[in-house]
C-alpha cells in the first residue's frame, strides 16, 4: 500500500495576497504542489494544500492544479490518507471543490460516502447536460448514435438511483464515458453493520443492466433486514441493524471475444480492492460485517482481488465460478476462511477451472451454498432452483436466501444443498 505523503498546513492564503495559483501551493508547501514520484500518496497532497488556502482563491487553485487532482484517480492513494486529508479541509472549501470538480471527488476512495454520492448525482446531470447539447449540433449518423447510446446510459443510472422503493440509494461511483461504470448503494454504507458487494460476471454493462443489477441489491437488501428483524424478535421493534447492499459495475466486463484473457478481471481486481479498502478507511473506529457475493468472470475478480492480502473481507460467495491462480481457501484474505460456493446444474463454467483453479472441488476447502432448490426451514417458504449459468441472482431462489444468510454473519444457516443447514437449525437458533 502507498506511503502516506506529509502535508503541511500553512495559514489561510487570500486572493488579494495569492499572485498567481502557483503561489497558493507555494504557501502550503514553499513550492509547487508536486507530481507524485512514488504513486498517489504524493498527488495526494494537493488536497492536503487546500486546506491552506483561502476559499475564494480555491477555484484558481483547482484550475491550475486540475491535472494533479484527476490524476488522484489514476494513481490513487490510500482511502485512509485521503479520509485525513479531507477532514483538513473546511466545509466551504469542500462544497466549492466537489462543484468544481465532481468526477473526482464522486469516484476518490477515502471521501464520505454521502460527499460522493451528491458530487456523483451533480456529475451525471452535468454530463447529461453536455451530451444532450452535443447531440444537437452533432450531423455525423456514427458520432450521433455513440452519443445517444451514452445518453441513454446515464439516462439509465438516474432512472436506477430514482427507484428507491422506500430505502435511500446512493451513487457511490461513476464512470460517465462511453464505457460506463457505476455503483450504486441501497442503503447506508457509511453506518451499516452488514455490507455486501455484488460483483457481476460478463455482459454486465451499466448501459443494460445497472437498473436490474441495482434491483438485485434492493432484493438482497429486503432479504437481509428481514431476517434480521426475524431473529431478533421483539427486540427488533426498536429497529434491526443496518443492511447496505452494492450494485457494484466498477469494470469493464468482457463479452464474448475477451472472455478467455484475464485482462478485464486484473481491471475488475484493481477497482474491487480499491472499493473494499474505502469501506475499511472509512469505517474505522466501526467495522461492518463485509462480505462480497461475485458471480463467473466476476468472481475470477474478486478472488485475485483477495489474493493480494491488502484486504481482508469476512465473507465471500462465488456462483459459477471459472476460478483464478490461488488453490484454496488459504490463499485468500477471507476472515477464517469463510468462502462459499454455488454450482447449478447445467452450468458450463463450473468445474471447469478455466482461470486456474475449481472453488467447488473439496480440495479448495469453501463450503457448499444449495442453490438448486428447497424448503426453506426458517419460513417454510418454497425456495426456487438456480438453473444454467445466470440465474444465480433470481428473485425467491435458494442463492438469494442463501446470500442473505452470508451477508448477515449467519452462515451457519446457510443450506448446503440437501435441505440442511451448515448446521441444525435448533443449535444455529440459539446462536
Amino acid at each position: 500500500m502507498p506511503q502516506t505523503a506529509s502535508v503541511s498546513v500553512a495559514a489561510p492564503v487570500s486572493a488579494a495576497t495569492a499572485i498567481s495559483p502557483a503561489s497558493y501551493a507555494a504557501a502550503s508547501y514553499g513550492a509547487d504542489v508536486p507530481t507524485a514520484p512514488t504513486g498517489g500518496s504524493a498527488s495526494a497532497s494537493v488536497l492536503g494544500a487546500m486546506a491552506g488556502i483561502d476559499a475564494s482563491a480555491l477555484p484558481s487553485f483547482i484550475d491550475a492544479n486540475r491535472a494533479k487532482l484527476e490524476n488522484l484517480l489514476k494513481q490513487s492513494p490510500a482511502p485512509a490518507d485521503v479520509s485525513r486529508m479531507w477532514k483538513l479541509i473546511d466545509p466551504a472549501k469542500q462544497k466549492v471543490l466537489i462543484e468544481a470538480a465532481p468526477h473526482v471527488i464522486g469516484n476518490l476512495e477515502g471521501v464520505p460516502y454521502a460527499v460522493r454520492g451528491r458530487a456523483n448525482s451533480l456529475d451525471l446531470s452535468q454530463t447529461v447536460s453536455r451530451v444532450t447539447t452535443r447531440l444537437k449540433s452533432e450531423h455525423g449518423r456514427t458520432e450521433r448514435v455513440a452519443l445517444q447510446r451514452q445518453l441513454e446510459t446515464l439516462h439509465n443510472v438516474s432512472a436506477a438511483l430514482s427507484k428507491h422503493d422506500g430505502v435511500h440509494r446512493t451513487l457511490v461511483s461513476l464512470d460517465p464515458s462511453a464505457d460506463a461504470k457505476a455503483s450504486i448503494v441501497v442503503g447506508d454504507l457509511s453506518t451499516a453493520s452488514y455490507v455486501s458487494v455484488l460483483v457481476p460476471g460478463m455482459y454486465m454493462s451499466v448501459g443494460e443492466q445497472i437498473e436490474d443489477w441495482a434491483k438485485v441489491a434492493q432484493e438482497q437488501y429486503d432479504l437481509q433486514t428481514g431476517f434480521l428483524r426475524r431473529f431478533l424478535g421483539p427486540r427488533g421493534n426498536g429497529g434491526a441493524p443496518g443492511v447496505a447492499v452494492v450494485a457494484w459495475i466498477g469494470y469493464q466486463t468482457p463479452v464474448l471475444t475477451n472472455i478467455g484473457s484475464t485482462a478485464l478481471a486484473t481491471q475488475g481486481a484493481d477497482s474491487l480492492e480499491r472499493t473494499l479498502e474505502g469501506i475499511r478507511a472509512l469505517r474505522t473506529s466501526d467495522q461492518p460485517y463485509l462480505s462480497v457475493f461475485a458471480h463467473s468472470y466476476g468472481s475470477t475478480a474478486a478472488l485475485m482481488a483477495l489474493e493480494r492480502h491488502s484486504v481482508t473481507v469476512d465473507a465471500l460467495a462465488l456462483m459459477g465460478s471459472p476460478g483464478s491462480t490461488a488453490q484454496s481457501v488459504a490463499g485468500l484474505s477471507v476472515t477464517g476462511g469463510n468462502v462459499f460456493v454455488g454450482e447449478a446444474p447445467l452450468d458450463p463454467v463450473v468445474d471447469s477451472a478455466f482461470f486456474g483453479s475449481d472453488p467447488g472441488s473439496p480440495s479448495y476447502g469453501a463450503k457448499k451454498m444449495g442453490v438448486s432448490g428447497a424448503v426453506d426451514p426458517l419460513t417454510g417458504a418454497d425456495l426456487s432452483g438456480s438453473s444454467g449459468h445466470n440465474a444465480y441472482f433470481t428473485a425467491g431462489t435458494e442463492c438469494m436466501r442463501n446470500l442473505s444468510m452470508i451477508g448477515i454473519d449467519r452462515g451457519d444457516l446457510v443450506l448446503t444443498g440437501d435441505g440442511s443447514p451448515q448446521q441444525s437449525t435448533q443449535a444455529a437458533a440459539a446462536h
